[in-house]
């Protein structure tokens, strides 16, 4: 039974839900337990991708990202369904209930996990007992599994997690680094990708022993401040706290779309770009913000990405604003190539009751006309359905686009 020294030692916990797309579909639909399913962006396209699968469909090489074509030659009677955010906010919405019935200690990372500080938590047993409670209450109530992962510290708790799944409940202590965390590949280190492992490989780091022992002059000089910060880990080193106010330090809000088939039309382009300003004007009002740069994202069917971006005189949530800028960044810098993805973002965003705007008496004017028009336009929306009117002549509408789901999911954790 997992027992510490001193109530002044952290306890962290890391809760990650397992397979959770995939999962809550297989609550609603219980006949879909034990087969291979996956969630993908666009079933009825074979150019859609994979978002998330079941363990069932993992076991025979579906993985996420992977064409829809290539992951029913992997697993023919893959099951394939579109995903429902709706249904996803609702039930991370109530895992995150859950946990705060624990502690108010929670930090929540994505829509499927957070971080749960239970140092000062009384009269609730273990920390191995509190996690079963907090797993079992999840199963029970939502009928979703999960991993928790039990360290003195975030680092740690987040590589625990990962290491017994569906179901598991994994302590890592510092004292035992050197054979339960030292002995795995440096790529298997939650913070480490694609790109830093093959720089690290380069000097001879193919473990987390190697990263842990190397000299710190040297990861530094390869990776920067990133390299010391890697090395402290790999020693379970890391002092940051769980913090529930994390969620409020966005500094962007921004939509992606990846296309179903490589695009060169200049005027499909206009298009989507046009879609993707409204959503990202959507969102920014939702959270009542406003921003003030602007950057595009590009991405050719070779996957060279580019990113530029323009900083306004001013801020804005209008969704006009956001696409001239978008429009304009994108006829300056396009090469011509075929795109593969698109992305509009809004940075340095702010929320509006923290934005003292001096306006003269002219912009104010613009402001308030252009306010007044927004609002018919919102009211006509309201009424035949959106989007029927905009701002911008010539749009051409898009359906099905995906939002940046995986941070929207915050705003309904914070009103719970």
């Amino acid at each position: 039974m997992l027992t510490f020294q001193s109530k002044k030692r952290r306890i962290i916990f890391h809760i990650d839900m397992n397979c959770f797309y995939a999962s809550v579909e297989m609550s609603y639909q219980p006949e879909l337990k034990g087969k291979a399913i996956a969630i993908a962006g666009n079933p009825e396209e074979r150019k859609g991708i994979i978002i998330t699968s079941s363990y069932e469909a993992r076991s025979k090489g579906v993985k996420t990202t992977m064409p829809i074509w290539q992951a029913k030659k992997c697993c023919p009677e893959l099951i394939i369904l579109r995903p429902n955010f709706d249904r996803y906010r609702e039930a991370s919405k109530a895992m995150f209930q859950i946990l705060s019935e624990i502690t108010p200690i929670i930090e929540p990372i994505s829509i499927d996990e957070g971080y749960m500080d239970i140092t000062n938590v009384e009269n609730r047993g273990t920390p191995i007992e509190i996690a079963e409670f907090v797993q079992n209450r999840i199963l029970e109530k939502l009928d979703l599994p999960c991993s928790i992962g039990i360290a003195p510290n975030k680092f740690l708790a987040k590589m625990a997690s990962d290491m017994k799944k569906p179901m598991g409940i994994t302590v890592l202590r510092k004292r035992e680094l050197h054979h339960t965390l030292w002995t795995l590949s440096v790529n298997e280190m939650y913070g480490v990708g694609e790109k830093t492992a093959e720089k690290l490989k380069q000097i001879g780091v193919h473990t987390i022993k190697d990263l842990a022992e190397h000299n710190e002059y040297e990861l530094t000089r390869l990776l920067g401040v990133n390299g010391q910060r890697l090395k402290d880990r790999a020693n379970g080193i890391d002092s940051r706290e769980v913090d529930p106010e994390s969620i409020h330090d966005r500094k962007s809000i921004g939509n992606s779309k990846t296309l179903p088939a490589d695009v060169t039309d200049e005027h499909q382009i206009h298009g989507l770009l046009l879609q993707l300003a409204q959503n990202v004007e959507q969102r920014l009002k939702r959270k009542n913000m406003l921003g003030i740069t602007i950057q595009i994202m590009v991405r050719y069917d070779d996957w060279i990405t580019i990113t530029r971006s323009k900083k306004l005189s001013s801020y804005t949530d209008n969704h006009s604003d956001i696409f001239k800028v978008a429009w304009d960044l994108f006829q300056q810098h396009w090469n011509g190539g075929a795109v593969r993805l698109l992305g509009v973002t809004m940075q340095d965003i702010a929320e509006k009751e923290s934005i003292a705007q001096q306006l003269d008496i002219f912009t104010f004017e613009e402001e308030e006309k252009r306010a007044n028009l927004q609002n018919t336009v919102n009211k006509l929306n309201e009424k035949y359905g959106k989007p029927t009117v905009s701002f911008l002549p010539e749009e051409k509408k898009k359906a099905n686009f995906t939002t940046s789901f995986q941070k929207d999911y915050l705003d309904d954790y914070m009103k719970s």
